[in-house]
């Protein structure tokens, strides 16, 4: 089962992705709540190289809203993970989790549209990229 989608872009980097990637999250009522930078903890706790890697915690509070209201637990799940890296080949990939996939594993039906919507949503976001 496949729990994220992505979408490869080719000719820039990671740090110069970015704001065009919150941009359209920002279109979709999302905002970043977090930031992990991947490349400066594995290097920082492990002393590893790894490309630029960044995950992103986007939020759209109305849906976090609604679906704690539902489920209160599914705060675990929160917020919705979008990543950044750089591939070997210099392309960068953008993944986003699929909400639908992670919040299925619950087992509450209530959340199946909501989950969809924000799906929905943030394949909106890969596609305008």
């Amino acid at each position: 089962m496949k729990y994220y989608n992505s979408k490869v872009i080719s000719g820039t980097t990671v740090a110069a992705i970015r704001p065009k990637v919150e941009e359209e999250l920002i279109k979709e009522g999302f905002g970043v709540l977090t930031e992990i930078d991947i490349q400066a903890t594995i290097k920082n706790k492990l002393d590893k190289d790894y490309l630029p890697h960044l995950i992103l915690g986007a939020c759209n509070p109305s849906y976090a809203d609604t679906v704690i209201s539902i489920e209160p637990t599914i705060s675990t799940m929160l917020p919705c993970n979008v990543t950044l890296r750089e591939l070997a080949n210099g392309d960068v990939e953008i993944a986003i989790i699929d909400p639908s996939v992670a919040m299925g594993t619950v087992g509450n039906v209530d959340l199946e549209i909501p989950a969809k919507e924000v799906q929905e949503k943030l394949i909106n976001v890969l596609n305008k990229i």
